[in-house]
């Protein structure tokens, strides 16, 4: 569910892929895809400050336009909790090519953002997606256009909307997320850990238990795992835009909601548990797991299963960010199923992409 605390994203470089950009984002936009004319946001570049009203006042949430199309207006939730849109930046190497409109969002507590002093009113599932509501409605998308994009804690409070507030959606996406907390905890636990060093793993837990989650052997020991687990790059080849997101996490926000801990959730949300309630969301969803990401890809399978309207795409080289490294695969499903649902093909119950 992690995006990572700050502390562990200090360092990095800009990574330049090795292959082209694939046929299936090269195709050349629909008319009108940069023509800004009427829009209220050309003068910022399609930034929008949004007001949110909450009973504690009214904040403000950063938003930002790419593109323009009628029909399929894609609104990215970012993980964290707490951590900001930046990751999702290596998108505007597809999605522009595609025809995607879409809308980076920085949610309430994180950087571009409002930062109220105190968080604590509005650390809940709840205050998110009454927050995602009023952005919606003032970019002005429904059902006709709005896909709704989460990937891991996004991926949770997309759920938790499409419960609520399902009738506004025309697609959405679960992006490396579990639909319960004490699953994921489990698979830490019984999967992940084991992978570990036993001496590396003990010295991560005593130094957990004493708190000391600031010492610098702590990240030093949980650095293999996250270039097994988070991003399967050296950390000094990842991608700018992640390590900024990173840089950037609220620790006010990350760390009630999900726990101070790297190998699981202890926080606000150690109890969420919507897989009995999977069937309830009747859109088209795609949930799209990775070999390597934290969370147990086969248990994503299964979410695509009980969704009366589900699709799971597998990407085979990824992990938790495999937007990033399994790259091709993952922006060719995302695309494949944002067409297939805009022109009212039937969503099979899984894709496995292949790069073209």
């Amino acid at each position: 569910m992690r995006a990572s605390r700050v502390r562990c994203w200090s360092t990095g470089f800009f990574l330049s892929f090795a292959f082209a950009i694939p046929a299936f984002a090269q195709q050349a936009p629909a008319n009108g895809y940069f023509d800004n004319t009427g829009r209220q946001d050309v003068l910022s570049g399609g930034v929008r400050m949004i007001p949110i009203t909450t009973p504690q006042g009214e904040f403000r949430v950063w938003t930002k336009r790419v593109g323009n199309n009628p029909t399929i207006k894609v609104l990215l939730l970012h993980g964290g909790p707490g951590a900001t849109h930046e990751y999702f930046e290596g998108f505007d190497s597809f999605l522009p090519g595609a025809g995607v409109e879409y809308y980076y969002y920085d949610q309430l507590g994180s950087a571009y953002s409002d930062q109220p002093d105190d968080m604590t009113p509005f650390l809940s599932i709840e205050h998110y997606v009454e927050e995602v509501e009023q952005v919606r409605q003032a970019l002005g998308l429904d059902n006709g256009n709005f896909y709704l994009l989460g990937n891991s804690w996004g991926g949770l409070l997309a759920i938790e909307y499409a419960l609520k507030y399902q009738q506004h959606l025309k697609g959405l996406v679960v992006s490396n997320m579990v639909s319960s907390i004490p699953a994921y905890n489990r698979y830490a636990e019984e999967v992940l850990m084991k992978e570990m060093d036993p001496a590396d793993l003990a010295e991560i837990k005593r130094l957990e238990a004493a708190k000391q989650y600031t010492d610098p052997s702590y990240e030093k020991l949980l650095q293999p795992h996250y270039e097994r687990h988070i991003l399967r790059m050296p950390s000094e080849q990842w991608p700018e835009p992640v390590v900024r997101s990173f840089a950037h996490i609220n620790p006010e926000v990350y760390v009630p909601m999900q726990g101070p801990s790297e190998l699981g959730a202890s926080g606000i949300l150690v109890d969420w548990d919507r897989t009995d309630d999977l069937s309830r969301i009747t859109v088209p969803t795609l949930v799209i797991g990775a070999q390597y990401d934290t969370m147990d890809p086969a248990f994503k399978r299964m979410m695509a299963d009980r969704l009366p309207n589900g699709r799971y795409l597998h990407c085979p080289n990824g992990s938790h960010l495999a937007m990033y490294d399994d790259q091709a695969v993952y922006m060719e499903g995302l695309i494949d199923f944002l067409r297939d649902v805009d022109a009212g093909r039937a969503i099979k119950p899984e894709a496995t992409a292949t790069p073209r």
